[in-house]
């Protein structure tokens, strides 16, 4: 199967990562069955894949007359059956729990045609277990998009051990399609390439604040003012190469050393779940999360990332959003910009 064959992609889950992954594909055109295990759920899926296009139009990244024939691309449906017939792609987006995946995979595998690939969203889970109880484990594999999908670029795609290379190959064709910038993990170690690194940065930003050498805001304000705003631009390697790689080995020989080597959970991240302060679900975790708060973290957060966009796009005010989304599709492709 090559790209040009796919025409209909099913998504399963409504939830952040589910309808945001319905909204890219539906707006590169394609045919899209959104399942959901309720009316309910498709019904605030629908709600969230509008309020995202509404976003997207209000910074002229979609034109507005586009919106609603991009809903019309999306029908609900609330059986497997309904959203794997006919599909040619499957991207999975439910909870990041490898028993029900492997239920779920091993479903789709009965109910997609032959030839559909069957894809996963998950964070960090082994595409070869989750092939495990398919008949079909050459065209499974994982594609990891970030939340939110539909303002973040990277989807790292991952294969199994018996993953073929053509279904890599389809998969990033796919992912380039939908204006994302795809990365190849070579091997599914835990975590991907990603999620290694985001954590690795919390355990030691835990560990500071164990110690009582910095507050949590001082601790996020090093990451936010300092090399925060550079990884953007160059990421930690080139960094490396830029203050030279003989600086970064002297500082590693000694630093090293005195670094968290934890091996479990940070003991006062235990602390915290255990009294039930677990962020904005509660209202507090290492800082108080009211509502204005939230809202306003959100939208500072929504509206960097939309301004990384259009740096992505060489954005002006007149660039028609068709020709957008042409060039975010070239750009991936070609490498010369990021993709979006």
């Amino acid at each position: 199967m090559q790209l040009e064959d796919i025409k209909g992609i099913a998504v399963l889950g409504t939830g952040t990562m589910g309808h945001g992954i319905a909204l890219l594909c539906a707006l590169a055109g394609y045919q899209v069955r959104l399942f959901g295990r309720s009316d309910a759920s498709l019904e605030r899926g629908f709600s969230q894949i509008r309020s995202g296009l509404e976003l997207l139009a209000r910074n002229g990244l979609v034109d507005d007359f586009r919106i609603e024939g991009v809903m019309e691309n999306i029908k609900g449906v609330t059986t497997l059956a309904e959203a794997a017939a006919g599909a040619d792609f499957v991207i999975e987006a439910v909870v990041e729990n490898l028993a029900v995946k492997q239920g779920l995979f091993q479903e789709l595998d009965a109910l997609a045609p032959p030839h559909a690939i069957l894809a996963s969203t998950t964070s960090g889970l082994d595409p070869t277990e989750l092939a495990a109880l398919t008949r079909r484990p050459e065209r499974v594999i994982v594609t990891h998009f970030w939340n939110p999908p539909h303002l973040l670029p990277l989807v790292e795609i991952v294969r199994g051990e018996k993953t073929a290379a053509a279904t890599v190959d389809l998969a990033r064709a796919l992912v380039i399609r939908l204006g994302r910038k795809p990365i190849e993990v070579k091997k599914a170690v835990p975590g991907f390439v990603g999620n290694r690194l985001q954590l690795a940065l919390l355990r030691e930003a835990l560990y500071i604040v164990e110690q009582g050498w910095a507050t949590p805001e001082d601790v996020d304000a090093a990451v936010k003012y300092s090399f925060g705003r550079r990884l953007a631009v160059t990421g930690p390697l080139e960094s490396a190469d830029l203050g030279g790689l003989d600086v970064f080995y002297s500082i590693q020989s000694y630093l090293n050393q005195d670094l968290c080597h934890e091996r479990g959970p940070s003991q006062l991240l235990k602390e915290k779940v255990e009294r039930g302060e677990l962020g904005i679900k509660t209202g507090r975790g290492f800082y108080d999360w009211q509502d204005e708060r939230v809202a306003a973290v959100k939208k500072a957060r929504e509206e960097d990332l939309i301004k990384r966009m259009k740096e992505d796009l060489g954005f002006i005010p007149a660039f028609p959003a068709k020709a957008a989304a042409a060039y975010m599709a070239e750009a991936a492709r070609t490498g010369e910009r990021p993709g979006i």
